[in-house]
């Protein structure tokens, strides 16, 4: 045996899917697990609509691919079921499932309902207890672990704050540890899969999300229309923020386009550093009635 092969023989890779009831901050994980801002993070529920791939590169040890995806809910739009179909498909056909429990709630319903799905499935699984730093008595989490582990199946179970990286340092070395030994599946210098385009839709949502109130968010979308660079190197981006009803156009846009600006003041602050360049956004406001049931707007989106 050559020593490449050594080499190989050790080095580990796979697929990991990062799955889980809404609002339990699998994207707040997975930005952090990689070490970059791919997938858009809000305390609202229902933040994440694709599957967003984030490659984690361990030098000389091993590579991981986590795919985020919609969190699991009870669906009543053609949009919520066709979010549910990618977190389902998402399960399959990978190395691992790792399943995300919000430890300031604890185990409930949904999440019960999901460890059940994983069980029918012949996918490795593993939980991890998120938001640790939510909880005011550690002590706690011996009966949470208990519940997943021994009670719902799912292998073994590791406290994490996504939000403050505690705990994350082990979550990755016993993940890495459960992946087959191989070659990196991804390029060495790439971090997501995602088009530029869709991660700039999603931190312009993201922002919109974060400011406007609860009628708004789930009936939210952005679609970028057009994309140009200019000869001094400046890209200009016009996009569209849908939503369904006209009422909600001026919460958006707010007094005097102040709201409006305010997003993609924001929101251009992120896309500047994920594109290396200076950007100048346009965002317009557009009301369409029921488009989260409308397919050709699911299409426009890729959720369909």
């Amino acid at each position: 045996m050559t020593e490449e092969d050594r080499t190989v023989r050790r080095h580990r890779a796979g697929m990991v899917t990062i799955a889980g009831w809404t609002n339990v901050g699998k994207s707040t994980l997975l930005n952090r697990l990689v070490g970059e801002k791919l997938a858009a993070v809000s305390p609202v529920a229902q933040t994440t609509r694709h599957r967003i791939l984030g490659v984690l590169h361990l030098e000389g040890r091993g590579q991981v691919a986590f795919a985020d995806t919609p969190g699991l809910h009870e669906p009543r739009h053609r949009m919520n079921r066709a979010m549910v179909e990618i977190a389902c498909q998402s399960l399959r056909d990978v190395d691992l499932v790792v399943l995300v429990v919000d430890a300031s709630l604890g185990p409930g319903p949904g999440d019960e309902r999901a460890a059940a799905l994983l069980r029918r499935l012949p996918t490795p699984r593993m939980a991890v207890i998120n938001k640790i730093d939510l909880l005011s008595r550690k002590d706690k989490l011996l009966s949470m672990m208990k519940t997943l582990v021994d009670d719902w199946e799912l292998g073994e179970a590791v406290p994490v704050s996504a939000a403050t990286g505690e705990g994350c340092d082990l979550l990755i070395e016993r993940i890495l540890d459960r992946l087959p030994e191989g070659p990196p599946l991804f390029p060495e210098d790439m971090v997501t899969d995602q088009p530029e385009r869709i991660l700039v839709a999603e931190w312009i949502r993201e922002q919109i999300l974060l400011r406007t109130r609860q009628e708004i968010p789930h009936s939210v979308a952005v679609l970028v229309d057009s994309w140009r660079t200019r000869p001094d190197g400046l890209i200009e981006i016009e996009a569209t923020i849908l939503v369904e009803r006209e009422s909600q156009k001026g919460i958006v846009i707010g007094k005097g386009g102040s709201l409006l600006k305010a997003i993609g003041t924001d929101a251009r602050r992120e896309i500047e550093r994920l594109l290396g360049a200076r950007v100048y956004i346009g965002l317009h406001v557009r009301a369409r009635p029921e488009w989260r049931d409308d397919d050709r707007t699911l299409h426009e989106l890729g959720l369909s």
